[in-house]
Formats: C-alpha cells, structure tokens, sequence
C-alpha cells in the first residue's frame, strides 16, 4: 500500500480531487489500484508487486490544473509528502531530458538552468523539514517554477532542431493537414481547408460506411474525394479499422465473441474501402487506436493478428500507399481500469518485433475534453511522449490533435475536471498552445506529419470546441497563426482552391 499525506494552507487536506487518478510501474505501464482519500491522506492499494508513481490532476500556479505524476515509491507503512513526491519527480525527468537533449552546457540556456538549481535548491530545503506542512509549501514553489522551467526547456529545444531542420530542408511536401467532417457540404468550409493546409484527412468510419449490414453509405465521402482531387489537396484516409464505440456499426456486435467472423468481415472492410479510394488515398490510418477501444472480447493476440491483416490487405491492394498503425492515448490511462486492453508501448513494440508490414506510426494528442485519456499535461511532457517513437524506427504522423478554445456552458462541470493549460481554455489559449505544440512536434525529425483534429466545431469532437473555426465559419486566432507558423516553415503556401 502507498500512502500520500496532502496539505492545504499548512493543514491536511480537507479533499482531493480523484478524478483520473491511476499508478503507474517503474516501466511507465499504469498499474490497477484501488484510490481512496481519507483523513488527510490519498491511500492507493496496488494489485501488483513492486514499486509504483502516483498520477493526478493537480493545481500548479501559473501553469495550469494538470497531470502530474510522483516518483516511483516503494511500499511503507508511512506516508509519502505528495508534494515533495510530485517536484523530485519533475527534477529527475528534466535531468535526464537536459542530457538527452545535450542542453546542460548549451548556450544560451543559463538562465534556464539556474531556475532548475532553484527548484532543487527548494526541494533540499523541503527535505530537510521537519514539519511536513512547510515542507508541502517548499515544494509548491519548486513544483510551479520546475513545471515552467521544464516547458521553457522544451520550447528552447524546439526552436534550436527545429531552425536546424529548415535549413537542411528536411520536411515533407505535405505537413499540414486536417481532419475533415463529411457532413460539410458548405463551400467556404472548404476553402478555409484548402487555404490553410496541405492535405486533408477523410475519416472512413465503419458506421457511416455501412450502418447496416450490406447497406452503404458512400455519398458523403464520394462528393468530398471529389472536391479534393479537383482542387489538388491530397487525402489521408483515417480510422479505416477503429474499434471506438462511435466507428463500429451495431450490427458488428452480434459477433463480438466470434472473432473468426470479425476478422473476415474486418476485411472485407477493408478491402471494399481501399477498391473505391485507393487510387485515390495515398495514406492510410489502417488501423487505429486498437489497443485502447477495445469493445470486443478479443485478446492480445487476436489483436496483433487483426493489426498483421488489416496492414497486410492494405498494402496488397496499395503497395504504394503509406501504412499507418495509429496510437491513441499515449499515456495508456485507460489501460488501469481496462484489463482487456493493451498499454500503447507494448502495442508499438509488439507491432514492430512481429514484423508487421506498416511504414509509420500515427499518435494522437486530445487535452481538454472529457474523457480520462484527454485531461491536460504540461508540453514538457508531451514532447517526452513523442521522443519515445524516436527510436521505433519508424516516422512518426501526429494523426488527430486538438485543445479547447473555451467550454461550453452546458460541459463546464466536466470540463473542470479535465484541467487546463495555464489557464483557463480560450481562444487566445487555443492559439498559443498550437503554435508550441507544432513547434515541438516538427522539431523532431521522425516526425513527418502533424494534423489538426477539427477545422470547425462540431459535436462529434472528442474535444468540445476544438475547431480552429467557429460554427459560424469565422476563424478562430488559432486559423490564422497556423497559416502564419506554416509560412514561416515552408515559406509563402497559402493555397487558393480552384474555382
């Protein structure tokens, strides 16, 4: 059993918000636990040998309400300062980062690194307290500064690799893109994605294809091909093989224990997807998210052998398209409460040393929405997460990303729990985060790709008002600072759609 002492104002904490909570293993995999708050205290039961990190959503001043994760603590009868717990890990990680990075001797990045020495400086202090209480106030301040410092590091970083990948020209034609929503049919929709980006991505969900068994729905998707091959933006197809609750027709789940029968329908899926578009799809999301939405009874294996299939037919019938494995929910949240499903790197790793046949990675990145697997994490930790594919071997495509520009007010009760990033969700918070985000993201030269999960609310997002539009076709701040950082990449490209 771990236990946490919390404190408020030099008191023990009358409450805690739990929402989100889980451990996580000394590998990064969250472990199942049982989390309770009581008495001053959170009190987490672990299922599993061996030591085990606290992750929850915490207050940290001047950055945001966000997740935040201990060391890896050993069990004992006393508790654990939660505090102290929370910054000595956040020092250990930009530690290592500082030398993955090559920044402790960098120029340019002193003044970054006397902050680090402060916030040190502040948790030798807390350590070396006597009264837990104070040493809970020490540790906030070293907790809030670290937090900064660590994003401050990451946009430091970025903005050297990614000046150096300008000028060795070693970005793809096509970066930008978009999702796209088929049931917009209004034509400054879509110049507003032929303006701004250089691709599109077409979700070919399994629901909207065929909602009832041998009954298809093509329209839609056919009138947007279409329009994209006329005005000459080129399609990522997205989420061909998704098993999320809104992807899967009902009529599917008449066989949900037969996985012979999925299997064979899967590709027949597929393949009548990829006869239709194929000619015109040069990159497919073939399957995405597996390991996360798993609303089958299939195991392990019947869902690496689904991954070999789905990959396999694809590139059979387009050899030369690019083959995505998509990854949702980096972070593997879900994976502490659903036995059935598979943490995300153990699916990658296992993707690649079974020697599927897939050209790349795709990894999703949602913050503000109200689901466990969207609630808010600091950059640092996002440009952490996307290190990790550096050494697959494969180039990555940021598939689907996307943060709040406001709550609505009927959500805003959720939208509390989900955190938020330096403040609260706005317009002008949307754009910031955006341009950080990319800048990160194509700092990194695996990553081929990023796409923008919505360019107009909508109420299918898994992130209310996460439109870079609004739903009256007005653009966000967001809209225009995307077009203005890809000119500053790729030069003068803003597109105007053929008329």
């Amino acid at each position: 059993m771990l236990r946490f002492a919390v404190f408020s104002e030099g008191q023990p904490a009358p409450s805690v918000d739990l929402t989100g909570a889980y451990l996580v293993g000394s590998d990064g995999v969250p472990l199942r636990a049982d989390i309770e708050f009581r008495r001053g205290e959170i009190i987490c039961r672990k299922r599993a040998a061996g030591p085990g990190g606290l992750v929850l959503l915490w207050p940290v001043p001047g950055c945001g309400r966000l997740l935040m994760e201990t060391t890896r603590l050993p069990e004992r009868d006393e508790p654990y300062n939660l505090h102290v717990e929370l910054v000595r890990s956040r020092l250990m990680r930009i530690s290592q980062k500082r030398e993955d990075w090559g920044l402790f001797d960098y120029a340019g990045v002193e003044s970054l690194s006397q902050k680090v020495n402060e916030s040190r400086d502040l948790l030798i202090e807390a350590l070396q307290s006597d009264r837990p209480a104070a040493a809970a106030g020490l540790a906030d301040k070293a907790l809030a500064l670290s937090v900064d410092t660590s994003e401050q590091l990451s946009l430091f970083h970025a903005e050297v690799f990614l000046a150096r990948r300008k000028q060795t020209g070693g970005f793809t034609r096509r970066l930008f893109g978009c999702d796209i929503d088929p049931r917009q049919t209004d034509e400054a929709y879509r110049r507003l994605l032929a303006r701004a980006f250089d691709f599109a991505a077409i979700p070919f969900s399994w629901r909207q294809i065929e909602p009832r068994e041998q009954e298809f729905n093509w329209k839609e998707l056919d009138n947007w091909v279409e329009w994209l091959n006329k005005n000459r933006l080129p399609m990522r197809g997205a989420g061909l093989v998704n098993f999320a609750e809104q992807h899967v027709p009902d009529w599917l789940y008449i066989w949900e224990h037969d996985f012979e029968t999925v299997r064979d329908l899967v590709y027949e899926h597929v393949r009548r997807v990829i006869n239709r578009y194929g000619q015109h799809v040069k990159v497919w999301d073939v399957i995405s998210g597996i390991h996360a939405a798993q609303n089958f009874s299939f195991n392990f294996e019947q869902l690496m052998e689904l991954t070999r299939m789905a990959t396999a037919i694809t590139k059979q019938l387009a050899p030369r398209s690019v083959t995505i494995v998509d990854l949702v929910a980096p972070w593997g949240e879900y994976y502490a409460r659903n036995q059935r499903t598979i943490p995300p790197m153990l699916y990658a790793e296992m993707a690649v040393q079974s020697g599927i046949n897939f050209d790349a990675f795709g990894l999703q990145f949602h913050f503000g929405g109200a689901s466990e697997t969207s609630m808010a994490r600091d950059l640092f930790q996002v440009s952490s997460m996307i290190d990790r594919f550096s050494s697959m071997g494969k180039p990555l495509h940021i598939t689907a990303v996307g943060v709040p520009s406001g709550v609505p007010a009927a959500e805003r009760a959720l939208a509390a729990k989900a955190g938020y990033w330096h403040e609260d969700w706005s317009e002008s918070t949307q754009s910031r985060w955006l341009r950080a985000f990319y800048e990160i993201a194509l700092s990194k030269p695996f990553v081929d790709t990023v796409t923008w999960r919505d360019l107009c609310d909508n109420d299918r997002s898994p992130v209310p008002m996460g439109g870079l539009v609004r739903p009256d076709l007005n653009p966000k701040p967001a809209y225009n600072d995307l077009i203005a950082l890809r000119n500053e990449i790729l030069g003068n490209r803003v597109n105007e759609p053929a008329a």
